[in-house]
């Protein structure tokens, strides 16, 4: 195969999704001509285009594509798109087409590799990694599956040396990157549309970790069979790398660190939640073993500022608070109530959840209806499909799933009433949770909050 450096124009099938950006991001930085499709017109693809990438929104083969030629053009997809006339005239044409993982792949053998995989967890291990590296003035690159709000960007560039990469599960994508150092965070059961069940995820996160050529680089959550040796960590109960001590001050949390020889006090930062100090602890074990020195991490923890919609959170003049998370998964979802319900016990809280995939609703259906019942009030908007079709998941719409819910203040809505209806609601606490459009409702609730 050519090498990607001799491609002068690169393709994106599904350009607006978070790691597509990430390396569209990435070829337009270096100089190269890129384009792409989208269903969607976003907040992400407007960056987008405003960064000089031009995205077209219809299944059309137009000039701009009638232009390129194979020779000097590779096409980049994401599986999540299956069936689409432009990816047809690609194939059709002679171009090489790849998936996103194997160009992410291509892009990192010759650096240091840190892949993070989890069903859960990696985006904010891998971006809180990635922070720790520029803090430490390591030379390295990222490529996050979310928008670091301290890079402004799901993608930066500080050199070759390493590079830090989300590695997705989806579809096995995973399997395509040659990881030096890895994480795995979590192997709980999703994406059964692809695995089937769970010991078949399971499988494929063990066919990952055996990726990683040396043990002692190799990180895996503990409690984690993952078929050969490597360094546990966890919080709250020892392990190679491990967490103790959590306490809250104010909106502020503690906690001391370990290493196999030594304990390091009074780490600090103001991302909630015990899986986020767990997230915490893995980046800190790598970062240390990277050599970084503790005062340095200690500094580089406490100004992390999180991931847009990874409880990204405002308190009002009024008291009022607004969480937004992309939680899309029974699993996601309690870690975050929990987390409210355990800083703010007294207060209200209303929920506005949009389930993503017709699948993952029906496989984990009362799952959600368990986390979601932790809340005072729901409001439950439709099903995002994203890649699937209502066509083929006959019976499973949010009034199916509402009637598992065991709230008494519960209803369906669609995207569009969802913020008159949110207006109405009397809440100390207002949550919007979902991994589809409901991003679509943060500017006017934000703003509405802020001016009441």
């Amino acid at each position: 195969m050519k090498l990607l450096e001799t491609y002068q124009t690169f393709y994106f099938v599904g350009i607006g999704g978070i790691g597509m950006s990430a390396l569209a991001r990435y070829f337009n930085a270096s100089g190269k001509k890129v384009l792409g499709y989208d269903k969607t017109n976003t907040k992400l693809t407007q960056q987008l285009m405003n960064e000089g990438i031009d995205i077209v929104f219809e299944d059309l083969i137009d000039e701009r594509i009638t232009s390129l030629h194979h020779e000097d053009t590779l096409v980049i997809y994401t599986p999540a798109i299956k069936v689409l006339g432009i990816l047809d005239h690609f194939n059709q044409n002679n171009f090489t087409v790849l998936k996103r993982a194997k160009v992410l792949g291509l892009i990192t053998e010759h650096t240091n590799c840190i892949a993070v995989a989890g069903t859960h967890g990696k985006t904010t291990t891998s971006t809180l990694i990635s922070h720790l590296c520029k803090e430490a003035d390591l030379s390295f690159s990222c490529f996050l599956g979310g928008i670091s709000e301290n890079f402004k960007s799901n993608f930066l560039y500080n050199g070759s040396e390493y590079s830090v990469v989300e590695a997705d599960e989806y579809d096995r994508s995973f399997l395509n990157l040659s990881p030096d150092w890895a994480v795995v965070t979590s192997t709980d059961a999703d994406h059964l549309d692809i695995y089937g069940d769970k010991s078949h995820i399971e499988e494929g996160f063990r066919q990952f970790a055996a990726l990683v050529p040396e043990d002692k680089k190799l990180f895996v959550r503990k409690g984690i069979e993952i078929g050969r040796d490597h360094h546990t960590y966890a919080v709250n109960e020892k392990a190679d790398y491990y967490s103790d001590n959590l306490r809250m001050d104010y909106d502020k949390i503690y906690f001391d660190f370990h290493t196999p020889t030594e304990t390091i006090k009074d780490f600090v930062w103001e991302v909630p939640g015990i899986h986020n100090v767990e997230n915490a602890t893995v980046a800190l074990a790598i970062l240390h073993k990277l050599g970084v020195d503790f005062e340095t991490l200690k500094k580089a923890i406490a100004n992390f500022k999180g991931i847009k919609r990874r409880y990204t959170k405002h308190i009002y003049k009024s008291g009022k608070i607004y969480i937004d998370d992309y939680a899309h998964h029974p699993t996601e979802i309690n870690a975050v109530v929990d987390s409210i319900k355990t800083f703010y016990p007294e207060k209200k809280l209303v929920v506005v959840f949009q389930p993503h995939l017709f699948s993952r609703t029906r496989d984990f259906a009362d799952g959600f209806a368990e986390s979601l019942s932790k809340s005072d009030e729901l409001v439950l908007l439709d099903i995002y499909p994203a890649r699937e079709l209502q066509e083929n998941f006959e019976g499973i719409t949010s009034d199916w799933l509402l009637e598992k819910v065991t709230l008494n203040k519960k209803e369906v809505s669609n995207l569009s009433d969802a913020f008159e209806k949110i207006k109405e609601k009397d809440f100390d606490i207002l949550l919007t949770v979902g991994a589809g459009n409901i991003d679509t409702l943060y500017d006017p609730i934000h703003n509405w909050l802020s001016n009441n």
